[in-house]
């Protein structure tokens, strides 16, 4: 950051952030539980990583509940839970309206960003995502008019303008075509525009968001997970030596949930809810739920149930806490205080499976067609446990629980100069 322009420390949600001292890169990897990482090192295909974990930081933070992408890359973006920031999921029902709803739209978030707050403390700032429907809410408030902020997704990187994103035409500046939505590439997109924006803007703090599609594909320690990891280690490489602080997390882990036949351990909670209830009674919503399904399915490790009026919240706990694989099942005011998660968007009951099973609502309305792989996902607490790794030395005090929306605050309050 140039000295005559030194942005001043950012509140930001009760939270205070000093400014960068050096330019600063935030990255969340999707669906990184520890073991790819781990794996990969020890295949000997991530060289960088190796050197951030021996001579920076390698420490553990615990995911938001549900561990789901919006809600924890909401969460890294705001340094606040989901009660604070209301995203609670892809998706949720909507009492209000009696309708069930995308929460893809920024009029959903109820906090302000950390980028948006250094953005009009005067600090220049770019974010990069996988998928459009984070970039959405990741930037929202952000004034490109000022030429201090860009924004854009891999996925329609060929739709950027100077006045929507900040920047007109990335894909010729990237250097790469517009990767398909479910590959790889579309992760390798994110980090290449990192770097030359690293190179040709300097941001002041950036963020970076990838995708989970190879998590969702195959586990740690696989060719193609260690192709994955070794792509990401060369682009960090690249930040590191242009002399960026980098700070990395995930939004969730990943875990087998299959059978031994290879087909998805399903619990179908609407169907089970139809035979003690009644059919349509109640409603099962899975926040997992999104535009993308291709690679799980709409099913997750985590649900809600909103139940008929005049229901006994307790009677209908103990019938799904007596089903072989649920592992928390509890009531909105318990899930709320719990998992702090905003109680008028989950329904009268939260659900989480155990580590190799997932929650779905009944079989004739999940189209499993395009899971060419057996299923892996997330959602729950299995999956909570992330890696956070810094290029350089972090002290944080002792005996506190990092989460991972802790990450630029470890970035910008931690990092040993």
């Amino acid at each position: 950051m140039n000295a005559d322009r030194r942005t001043p420390q950012v509140i930001c949600n009760g939270r205070t952030y000093a400014s960068p001292k050096s330019p600063t890169v935030v990255i969340c990897l999707d669906g990184s539980e520890p073991g790819y990482i781990e794996q990969t090192i020890e295949a000997g295909r991530a060289p960088t990583f190796a050197r951030f974990m021996r001579d920076g930081a390698n420490l553990l933070a615990d995911s938001v509940i549900p561990s789901f992408t919006n809600p924890n890359n909401l969460s890294i973006i705001t340094g606040r839970p989901p009660a604070v920031h209301g995203i609670a999921g892809n998706f949720f029902y909507d009492r209000a309206t009696a309708s069930e709803v995308m929460m893809n739209d920024p009029k959903f978030l109820r906090a302000p960003t950390i980028l948006r707050e250094f953005h009009d403390a005067g600090a220049k700032v770019a974010m990069v995502t996988a998928k459009d429907k984070l970039r959405l809410l990741l930037s929202n408030g952000l004034d490109y008019a000022t030429g201090r902020a860009i924004a854009f997704s891999s996925e329609r990187a060929d739709k950027a303008t100077k006045r929507d994103n900040g920047i007109n035409n990335v894909v010729e500046f990237v250097g790469l075509p517009v990767p398909d939505v479910y590959s790889a590439g579309l992760s390798e997109f994110v980090f290449a525009a990192g770097v030359k924006l690293m190179e040709a803007y300097r941001p002041d703090l950036m963020y970076l968001s990838t995708t989970d599609y190879i998590q969702h594909k195959v586990g740690p320690g696989t060719t193609i997970a260690n192709d994955f990891y070794a792509m990401i280690d060369g682009y960090l490489a690249k930040l590191d030596r242009l002399g960026a602080v980098v700070v990395a997390t995930a939004d969730h882990g990943m875990n087998d949930k299959h059978k031994a036949d290879k087909s998805p351990d399903v619990i179908y909670l609407q169907t089970l809810c139809d035979e003690w209830l009644g059919k349509g009674k109640a409603r099962v919503i899975l926040p997992i739920t999104d535009p993308y399904i291709a690679h799980h399915g709409a099913l997750g490790g985590f649900a809600t149930v909103h139940l008929p009026e005049g229901s006994d919240v307790g009677v209908f706990l103990g019938k799904v806490r007596g089903v072989e694989g649920i592992e928390v099942a509890v009531s909105r005011a318990e899930a709320c205080e719990r998992f702090e998660l905003p109680a008028d968007r989950i329904g009268d009951v939260v659900v989480i499976s155990t580590r190799h099973k997932v929650l779905g609502t009944a079989p004739e309305l999940h189209d499993l067609s395009g899971l060419d792989e057996p299923l892996r996902s997330h959602g729950g607490l299995s999956e909570q446990r992330v890696p956070m790794i810094a290029n350089r030395k972090v002290r944080v005090p002792d005996g506190r629980r990092l989460r991972n929306f802790d990450v630029f605050d470890v970035a910008l309050n931690y990092v040993q100069s």
